[in-house]
């Protein structure tokens, strides 16, 4: 399979996932801004909505919106755990939270990357973010990962779109529970495997 991403955009996301089930995928990078692939070929004749992630399968289907997407990673090796069963109470559990991390998150963010968005509304964005921020540190109250003790593929989405707060100067120090999920799930060996694949992190030096 071949998964198309952007270093550091959501598309970490299923990075990680891949990694975290032992799935083999062919990285090919992509610059958004001209939709242009490394090494040629233009990104929209894969996606035509012009962003990542996308997935392109053994059989050539390309499989869109990074929710979808790790679900369906997961789905591939149910002995990862990475999302509960199919049809369970808790696989909703774990909708649940994709649908709210894709929504009121990584939407919340967008504004703030955006040049041509007036300062006036960013202040607005922040704020909403913050009021997320809070919800999420109060559900991670004594827990190590949003469902519980196992890391599934909303810790990854989940993580991935708070590694945004660093460049855009958010203090986390407010929601330590928040701030320890990060410290938490960047410390996994497959997160950091996917995080130096991508350039995010330098690679350690042997002493």
């Amino acid at each position: 399979m071949k998964l198309y991403y952007s270093p550091g955009a959501c598309s970490l996301s299923p990075h990680i996932v891949s990694r975290e089930a032992g799935i083999p995928v062919e990285l090919k990078k992509v610059n958004l801004r001209d939709k242009v692939v490394e090494g040629g070929g233009d990104f929209r004749k894969v996606n035509g909505k012009g962003y990542v992630p996308a997935l392109e399968l053994d059989n050539w289907q390309v499989l869109t919106e990074g929710p979808a997407i790790i679900q369906y990673l997961a789905d591939q090796k149910p002995d990862s755990g990475l999302a509960p069963k199919a049809g369970s109470f808790e696989r909703y559990r774990l909708q649940e939270w994709l649908n709210f991390i894709t929504a009121e998150i990584h939407k919340g963010f967008s504004p703030l990357f955006k040049p041509n968005t007036p300062d006036e509304y960013k202040k607005i964005a922040r704020e909403n973010l913050a009021g997320r921020f809070d919800w999420v540190d109060q559900q991670l109250a004594g827990k190590d990962y949003l469902m519980g003790k196992s890391f599934s593929v909303a810790d990854a989405y989940l993580f991935t779109v708070l590694t945004w707060t660093k460049p855009l100067h958010i203090d986390l120090g407010k929601w330590p529970n928040v701030a320890a999920f990060i410290a938490r799930v960047s410390a996994r060996p497959k997160v950091k495997e996917a995080m130096k694949a991508e350039g995010l992190i330098k690679e350690e030096k042997a002493l």
